[in-house]
């Protein structure tokens, strides 16, 4: 299942209105009936800060919630690794791909401008795993696809309890639950940012699964061409 790539050669609260999320003083909850949101709205500017959490163990264990314990009895048990990722289309045509197969970090102040943290590959980490988004350089970026991944243990996403949240520097966080069914889908579309005016990104709640690296690219048509790879 590990996937690695290379270019082409050629190149929520009650009350809410329909499409706007629900808000609380401590977040944005983005649902079906409340799919999107600006980050300008929101704060925008500075670095934005994507955080993937599970419950390592399954949905069985100690009430669904994550932590440093549960994480570390997961890793010789069969319980679930995921990995936070994300697909980039810059304004100038670049395509590619920030995640830990193929050691693709990315850099905040270089082109990406799309970072991932240093990957968790014993799934002991309580804090799960990041992904950093330089908003100074918005107008540089068309889109991103923030994704997940099952990289090993049982592909159950059902089980997992995962959450994302989208901090940026000012303003509420954004979260998106991964709730919806996804079988034994190893790979989940979490959200889809999208520059709206060239400086501002608008962030939809996706939560689509997908089989492989392949078939996420095709859903979104990104077009990058796909080989095995490792981290």
């Amino acid at each position: 299942m590990p996937i690695d790539y290379s270019k082409r050669s050629t190149d929520s609260s009650a009350g809410s209105s329909p499409g706007t999320p629900g808000v609380s003083l401590n977040k944005v909850t983005l649902t079906k009936g409340a799919p999107s949101v600006s980050l300008s709205k929101q704060g925008g500017g500075g670095r934005l800060h994507v955080n993937l959490n599970w419950n390592a163990q399954g949905a069985a264990g100690a009430g669904g919630k994550g932590g440093f314990l549960k994480r570390v009895l997961s890793v010789g048990q069969g319980g679930i690794d995921l990995d936070l990722a994300s697909l980039y289309e810059l304004t100038d045509g670049r395509k590619g791909v920030v995640q830990a197969l193929g050691n693709a970090f990315g850099s905040l102040d270089a082109h990406p401008y799309v970072q991932l943290d240093a990957d968790d590959r014993t799934g002991a980490s309580a804090g799960g795993e990041n992904l950093f988004v330089n908003l100074a350089h918005v107008a540089e970026i068309r889109r991103l696809l923030i994704f997940a991944f099952i990289y090993s243990g049982v592909p159950n996403f059902d089980q997992a309890g995962a959450v994302v949240t989208l901090t940026p520097a000012r303003g509420a966080p954004i979260e998106v639950r991964l709730d919806e069914r996804a079988g034994s889908a190893r790979m989940c579309a979490i959200a889809l940012l999208t520059n709206q005016g060239g400086n501002d990104l608008i962030v939809s709640r996706e939560v689509r699964y997908v089989g492989s690296h392949q078939e996420l690219d095709q859903a979104f048509g990104w077009g990058l061409n796909w080989t095995p790879g490792r981290k």
